[in-house]
């Protein structure tokens, strides 16, 4: 897919790999000027290297903890010194504190995954928009998971975070779309990353999710990518306030093995 980004720029959470370094990807590719983030500097580094490859300088890298309102805010001032205002936020980041049912978790593990999950991406939007993207169309993807649509074993305060996210999404579509901003998501299903390996690396789980999936596979990072750069772009301006699901047609989810 090419999209016309030229002249746009994008911040990407949770980009040191997975989703959101597909995501920054294919943003550069479509020529946005890009700003990645995640928690480890060295690890963001080298993204931005990978993603960077042709040595364009349109790529910058800032550490930053998506729980802290501090990090955030130094994220959005590093972003908006190097390349200006934000057109694009493509909320990514995320974290798992537990696994298991939902009354079962610890108020430590229920704190931190809705910090980061949830009030994270609230923080991160408000200082976008503060930034400068109010006084522009922009556009707002965040990353949610069909586990926020549909309840999915073991992933419970995971999946409630996502739900929250979801309504969130439509919500602020509601508030933000008279000023030209476009808030959606996407509700990958299960994708081949580092933060999934409990499901697909387990023979058991991958091969039930497959089965019961229409199209007989997981899914890869770059095809949530090019669902999060076609509603960041243009050619979805009419688009608002939804969540694009991208999971192949469905799948049962879950481990035995980690239950």
């Amino acid at each position: 897919m090419k999209v016309d980004l030229d002249g746009k720029v994008a911040l990407v959470t949770g980009a040191s790999r997975g989703i959101g370094l597909a995501a920054a990807k294919r943003l550069v590719e479509n020529g946005a000027r890009v700003v990645i983030s995640s928690r480890r500097q060295e690890a963001l580094d080298a993204s931005a290297a990978e993603i960077d490859a042709g040595k364009t300088g349109n790529v910058r890298a800032i550490a930053a903890h998506g729980g802290s309102v501090d990090d955030i805010e130094r994220l959005v001032d590093g972003a908006t010194s190097a390349f200006g205002p934000i057109d694009i936020l493509v909320n990514n980041a995320a974290t798992s504190a537990h696994y298991g049912n939902t009354l079962d978790a610890d108020m430590s593990a229920w704190d931190k995954t809705f910090d980061v999950n949830v009030r994270g991406a609230f923080v991160l939007t408000k200082a976008v928009l503060a930034s400068g993207m109010a006084d522009r169309r922009g556009a707002i993807v965040n990353v949610a998971s069909v586990g926020g649509i549909n309840p999915v074993t073991g992933l419970s305060v995971y999946n409630i975070t996502k739900a929250a996210l979801i309504h969130f999404t439509r919500q602020i579509a509601l508030e933000l779309g008279p000023k030209g901003i476009r808030v959606n998501a996407v509700a990958p299903g299960l994708i081949r990353t580092r933060f999934a390996e409990v499901l697909w690396k387990d023979d058991e789980s991958r091969v039930r999710y497959e089965s019961t999936n229409p199209l007989r596979r997981i899914g890869e990072p770059e095809e949530v990518a090019d669902a999060i750069v076609f509603l960041a772009s243009p050619a979805a301006s009419y688009i608002n306030g939804q969540t694009l699901v991208v999971d192949g047609g469905g799948g049962v989810l879950g481990t035995s093995s980690a239950a």
